[in-house]
């Protein structure tokens, strides 16, 4: 199962959750970062629908597949930053 990890860091005056190396939107406090980030993992593990995609790789072909829509991610808020 893959695993992502939301991070409170500091950010542009204020505070944010981050991604790997995408920022979410500055909150004025470490508070209401953390708040936002705990909604963003737990919208993050909701099923969907499952859906037919299809994607071009690099050499040209085209690969059609079935995304699942119960293959969810586990989602944890990690904050390390003291208020």
């Amino acid at each position: 199962m893959t695993k992502i990890t939301y991070d409170i860091v500091a950010h542009d005056g204020g505070f944010a959750y981050k991604v790997g190396d995408v920022f979410s939107e500055t909150f004025p406090t470490h508070q209401a970062a953390h708040e936002a980030a705990a909604r963003a993992a737990q919208r993050q593990q909701v099923s969907g629908v499952s859906t037919g995609i299809e994607y071009e790789t690099r050499d040209g072909v085209w690969h059609q597949e079935v995304a699942s829509g119960e293959d969810r991610p586990e989602a944890v808020v990690e904050d390390n930053l003291k208020d």
